[in-house]
């Protein structure tokens, strides 16, 4: 038996759909595009969805539609996938480095406050595996400091924070439709907002600066005269190709995220037994849409002075899953022990103790739509006789 981390299944729906997209001969960012874009914002409530290439992309254009400027400073959790970081970078400003709750693997917010000066004009809150951040406290501590919001959903589709969708808090939510995520385009991300006139800047950032789209000329009175540019704005466009896939998916959103929701329940049931594993945190006050399944592997106390041990014998454990057919990975990385970041502002891996701790001994588990239920009982049985 062979067990990928991840798998993309297609149904036969999402073939046609991309399929009549393609016979249309309409293939750039058109009315599949748009009406992705409704969807989502039917299914989140957020006012505003404008479509992207990938979530690094709506990051970035967030982050400068919003008016970051060089030397700015931006707090964002050091344990992360690395673009969080990298759009700071990409305009010029400085990373704050932020440790996380081992717990949650999401942003300590007791942690916030210690990290602001006068710089300070962004948080980064990241909503990782599917598991909101702590919203009421960030949201509180930004509005106090007149720091703006920008939240890392890409993980994110379908997770609640007190009944109300990720990517709805702050100025903007930032999601992922990369084939990990529930919902896939292929490459492709997804803007949230509920402010108008941000909405308005970033789809004409996205599209070279211009104020009308190849669609709206085409189907205008003259669209033989081309638009004015008034930003110098970027291609940041998605494909109706990528719309029409998305589109026929998120016709099954509910269903998707109920899948994967049982799968998660039936890992749980099992593995919440084992005391040398944490399996991911739930509360009632979040809903969970377990984009992955990363638990905590602690076959002793971790320590300054264990972890690497540690370390080691996590990653013996997933070469042996590996061998008998189970794909495994680290839930992420912590950014802060990347060369580009360690040698840029000289960090040591303890100077984010728990984000480092997440990083080399975190576990990832097979979860997709699709994971049979044969395949789901094996993953749980060689997990519980696993020898410490």
């Amino acid at each position: 038996m062979q067990i990928p981390i991840s798998k993309t299944i297609l149904q036969k729906n999402d073939i046609l759909e991309v399929t009549k997209c393609l016979e249309s001969g309409w293939l750039v960012q058109g009315t599949k595009v748009k009406e992705l874009e409704n969807k989502w914002s039917k299914f989140t409530k957020a006012k505003y969805s404008l479509s992207v290439t990938s979530c690094t992309t709506a990051m970035y254009l967030c982050l400068k539609a919003i008016g970051f400027k060089k030397g700015d400073e931006a707090i964002v959790p050091a344990f992360t996938w690395i673009s969080t970081a990298n759009v700071v970078e990409q305009l010029g400003g400085k990373v704050i480095f932020c440790d996380i709750d081992l717990k949650t693997f999401n942003l300590d917010v007791s942690e916030i406050e210690k990290k602001i000066t006068k710089k300070t004009k962004f948080i980064l809150p990241v909503h990782l595996f599917g598991l909101s951040a702590d919203m009421d406290p960030i949201i509180r501590i930004a509005k106090d400091k007149d720091i703006k919001v920008v939240e890392d959903a890409a993980c994110g589709f379908g997770s609640f924070y007190k009944n109300d969708h990720v990517g709805t808090f702050g100025d903007v939510g930032c999601f992922s439709l990369h084939p990990r995520k529930s919902i896939t385009t292929g490459e492709g991300g997804m803007i949230t907002t509920n402010d108008e006139e941000l909405a308005k800047k970033i789809m004409i950032l996205r599209d070279h600066g211009a104020v009308m789209t190849d669609l709206q000329r085409h189907l205008g009175p003259k669209p033989f005269i081309l638009s004015d540019h008034i930003e110098c704005g970027y291609n940041a466009r998605m494909t109706d190709i990528q719309g029409a896939l998305g589109c026929s998916q998120m016709l099954r959103a509910k269903d998707i995220l109920e899948e994967r929701k049982r799968i998660a329940e039936d890992y749980i049931k099992f593995l919440d037994k084992l005391e040398w594993l944490d399996t991911p945190f739930q509360h009632k006050d979040y809903i969970h849409s377990f984009q992955s399944f990363p638990c905590l592997y602690k076959p002793n106390k971790i320590d300054i002075d264990s972890i690497l041990d540690v370390n080691k014998s996590r990653n013996r454990w997933m070469e042996q899953l590996n061998d008998i057919g189970i794909s495994t990975r680290p839930a992420t990385h912590a950014v802060h022990t990347l060369s580009y970041y360690s040698k840029k502002y000289n960090l040591e891996p303890k100077d984010f103790f728990y984000s480092w701790v997440a990083s080399l001994c975190s576990i990832s588990f097979p979860l997709f739509n699709g994971l049979k239920k044969t395949e789901i009982n094996y993953v749980i049985k060689n997990i519980c006789e696993h020898k410490l």
